[in-house]
């Protein structure tokens, strides 16, 4: 049923993974003085559009966990499913965090910057992933309780 409590909390992941899509995860100030920013697709000059160096992975990843979140808010009627798919989510989840942290710091390297900062929206993953495991245990919880409603059948 959708208005279960873990249906709410894989709606607030679901919406916190999403908006990584819109909002930059660092600014890198290079040796040289330009200024550039690192959103989820790719490095960028900060203020244009034109992408500097692209990549893929972290599009791919995102795009996956973005597509998890959303289809197990619909698998209510296959609570273990649900749980065994949100625990890999959860782990992506992770690995999306500190896939975002590799490309950052290999970015600075590259460019000599003297200053990396990181955005606010770089704790999201982490969030995410907590709202994710509370929607597993109340998904586990509801399985415990619908076993023992057919145990007393």
């Amino acid at each position: 049923m959708i208005q279960r409590i873990q249906t709410l909390y894989l709606f607030i992941a679901f919406i916190l993974m999403l908006t990584l899509f819109f909002f930059p995860l660092a600014d890198i100030l290079s040796g040289e003085g330009q200024l550039y920013t690192f959103r989820f697709d790719g490095l960028y000059y900060a203020g244009h559009e034109s992408v500097y160096i692209q990549t893929i992975p972290p599009i791919i990843l995102l795009s996956v966990i973005v597509a998890i979140t959303f289809i197990s808010i619909f698998l209510y009627q296959w609570r273990i499913t649900q749980m065994r798919l949100n625990f890999f989510n959860m782990l992506l989840m992770l690995g999306y965090a500190g896939l975002v942290y590799f490309y950052v710091r290999d970015f600075s390297e590259t460019l000599d910057s003297e200053l990396v900062t990181y955005k606010l929206f770089d704790a999201f993953p982490f969030v995410a992933a907590i709202f994710s495991y509370m929607a597993i245990r109340a998904i586990g919880k509801d399985e415990a309780l619908i076993r023992s409603i057919d145990r007393i059948r």
